[in-house]
């Protein structure tokens, strides 16, 4: 793993947020900015693949993806990393007939474009947890759990927004939780990722929310001049 391309941020220069102002960023991007969740995770999910492809270089890549907007932006990042020539294999949650939104529009590109699928994660050089983001509720459940459970150890995990099963308000797991070693969060950083052992090394990505947005919350805008995707020194 070699992350070093990504500039230094301290985390000191950096405002925490907790769920519920993650979700009123998410708000005024949506309701107020018209800046729609498929944009947002358009952009995720191309710093996502950047992530892997520059930190791993890997020939083979394993995308697990929840039905929900985190999982939208796990199988944006399995796009653009099958387009760079990586061998992806995409596992969700649900089957695409269930999906909705993002999720199953992204879903249905790849199905397009002949990206392969499996009921199981394969092996592979990576695996791409875009499971739960920060919306946790409660412990994982069902599918959710059993795939995060069939993780192997050995293989190197990147979690989109948070390790799935993390609360990123607490930093506490209340039930099965991803141990990632690449964690990239998006917009600004959860309080709860400052303290938690499962994170691994923090990335914070650019998802295009302006710095009026985020100054109206009070913390400090992340510097995303030199590159989209930084490393956060906590």
């Amino acid at each position: 793993m070699d992350l070093s391309g990504f500039p230094l941020l301290s985390g000191t220069d950096l405002g925490w947020l907790t769920e519920i102002e993650m979700i009123e960023v998410d708000r005024v991007m949506m309701y107020e900015l018209k800046i729609d969740l498929v944009q947002m995770m358009e952009n995720a999910g191309r710093n996502l693949a950047r992530v892997v492809l520059d930190g791993f270089k890997p020939s083979r890549v394993a995308v697990l993806a929840g039905s929900g907007g985190n999982g939208g932006g796990g199988l944006v990042a399995a796009r653009h990393l099958a387009n760079a020539g990586v061998d992806v294999v995409v596992t969700t949650t649900r089957p695409v007939e269930e999906l909705r939104g993002v999720p199953r529009h992204q879903q249905e590109i790849l199905d397009r474009m002949g990206v392969a699928k499996a009921d199981q994660p394969v092996a592979a050089d990576v695996v791409i947890d875009a499971l739960v983001g920060y919306s946790l509720r409660g412990a994982p459940r069902g599918r959710t759990a059993e795939l995060i459970g069939a993780l192997n150890a050995d293989t190197p995990i990147v979690s989109l927004d948070s390790p799935s099963g993390l609360d990123v308000t607490a930093g506490t797991a209340p039930g099965a939780v991803v141990q990632a070693d690449v964690t990239m969060t998006l917009a600004l950083p959860k309080i709860g990722l400052r303290s938690s052992p499962q994170v691994g090394e923090l990335l914070l990505a650019d998802i295009s929310v302006p710095r009026s947005v985020t100054a109206a919350l009070g913390p400090a805008a992340p510097d995303f001049s030199r590159s989209s995707i930084v490393r956060v020194l906590m």
